[in-house]
């Protein structure tokens, strides 16, 4: 008798309900013909693989393949001398993979997708020359507490055709802007350069050398730390980084030299990173941008540039992680996709047990006095809330009580080395209610046109959060309805 063990094999194929919705978080799959990835080839044979094995290439199914891979049967004959099969034994029960539950919200997800959508398209329609180069929108929307992505949008255009490209908000970095101000304001404050409700009038400052640099309005006037970020006063961050450089004049002698002590950029780099910003983010997909970091020179002028987010460059994806741990009182959480992990159910409509719950991974709890968070926390409260807050006409009137930064940074397009425009990125970051936040979220739409009056970043702004809560209200409603 001999003995002949045979793997079975089936083919298959992902089944999309949403259609291209998220789909490039999704990511991709490997042909039977291509079989494993032929850069990651020992690792998959010796793990158990065969070369003609389908697997994850990119977003979700690369990152969770050893989950969602399945087990082969393997058979086991048992035949005579001339070949005939006389017996067999199953050795290895085949199984398929086992199934992941996303924290995306879909209904919400594909809300968000047409919101985000239509901004985009509005904008570019309503100054079509001066937004010729406003290509994108993206937005990021999790629960600040637990990490748990509730919609990942991402629109692009080509001409007039739009398409989804979700995955631009974890590989694509921007100058945020005025929205990078509240870690600005904590840094000054934890590092003991300004004091709680420290003022500083509002005046431009001239460094020898250097263009002169101010605030968007000429009106602020003085300012303390909270209401600096209720107007989003450049002029108060700019003194800000110069003390912390090492210069102390008040105000600053405009035409004269500035003191500068180039660790000045670490450290404050260093409190940006404890937000998220300039390191990735710990999400659970294969690759993520942590953003460009420009040269730390020996000029106090660019620290300035980047105490007002027109320095160093984030992803849509660490803007978010950096409101939320503001909005979290601290505690920084690694943003996830995954909900949960099921056993292969044996009915398509029903999902299997529970195998894994993904639980809240805190990464780090910012290494500052709690009273300085919360004076970030006013400070975002004024800008949405009260009169003169550069966000307060888009959000006093909603009753969800947002709060948050707006932001708009300088920024250029080149094309083969040649400056072809100068435009602006318009994002917004921020969270609702300000007492219990349950939704943070940041948006960012880069390169549009200098001045123009559509402010995209509001717009969409204003739409993802009334989409929440009104879906949150009807959902609430037929909970209770189903309960009498």
């Amino acid at each position: 008798m001999f003995y002949l063990e045979v793997n079975a094999t089936t083919d298959w194929n992902r089944d999309y309900p949403f259609g291209e919705t998220i789909n490039s978080l999704l990511g991709t799959i490997t042909t039977q013909e291509q079989g494993i990835l032929a850069e990651k080839e020992q690792y998959y044979l010796t793990r158990g693989y065969s070369r003609n094995d389908r697997v994850g290439k990119s977003g979700l199914e690369e990152y969770y393949e050893d989950v969602l891979r399945g087990t082969k049967e393997q058979i086991q004959y048992t035949t005579t001398k001339s070949g005939k099969v006389v017996g067999t034994e199953t050795v290895v029960e085949g199984s398929r993979g086992k199934d992941l539950v996303l924290s995306i919200d879909m209904e919400f997800q594909e809300e968000v997708d047409k919101i985000v959508r239509e901004e985009l398209k509005a904008a570019v329609q309503s100054h079509p020359y001066d937004n010729k180069y406003l290509k994108d929108a993206l937005a990021v929307v999790m629960n600040p507490q637990t990490g748990e992505l509730l919609a990942v949008s991402g629109q692009t255009r080509d001409g007039n055709e739009y398409s989804n490209a979700a995955y631009k908000t974890l590989y694509d970095a921007h100058r945020p802007g005025s929205i990078v101000k509240g870690a600005t304001v904590l840094a000054g404050l934890e590092s003991g350069v300004i004091s709680p409700g420290q003022r500083f009038n509002d005046s431009p400052i001239k460094i020898s050398g250097t263009p002169k640099k101010g605030s968007y309005s000429s009106s602020i006037g003085v300012v303390d730390d909270q209401d600096a970020l209720k107007r989003s006063s450049n002029v108060y961050m700019f003194y800000i980084a110069l003390k912390m450089g090492g210069e102390n004049r008040y105000p600053f002698p405009n035409g004269n030299k500035a003191s500068f002590n180039t660790e000045a950029w670490q450290k404050m780099r260093n409190y940006f990173q404890q937000f998220g910003l300039g390191v990735k983010t710990g999400i659970d997909f294969p690759y993520e941008s942590v953003g460009f970091e420009g040269d730390s020179m020996n000029r106090a002028g660019l620290l300035m540039d980047f105490a007002i987010g027109q320095y160093d460059t984030y992803t849509t994806m660490q803007l978010a992680q950096y409101v939320s741990t503001i909005a979290n009182d601290g505690y920084r959480v690694r943003p996830h996709f995954l909900k949960e992990i099921r056993e292969p159910s044996k009915s398509d409509k029903d999902l299997g047990s529970i195998y894994r719950s993904e639980n809240t991974d805190i990464l780090n709890r910012v290494q500052m006095d709690q009273s300085y968070i919360d004076r970030v926390q006013e400070g975002f409260r004024r800008v949405f809330q009260e009169l003169g807050g550069t966000g307060y006409k888009y959000y006093h009137s909603k009753d969800y009580n947002a709060v948050g930064k707006t932001g708009t940074a300088q920024n250029e397009v080149y094309k083969d080395g040649k400056k072809l425009a100068e435009t602006e990125n318009l994002s917004l970051v921020g969270y609702a209610p300000y007492d219990e936040p349950e939704i943070a979220f940041a948006i960012i739409a880069p390169d549009t046109g200098k001045g123009n009056s559509y402010k995209i970043n509001h717009m969409i702004g204003t739409r993802i959060l009334d989409a929440y809560f009104d879906l949150k209200e009807e959902r609430d409603k037929e909970k209770n309805e189903e309960k009498e």
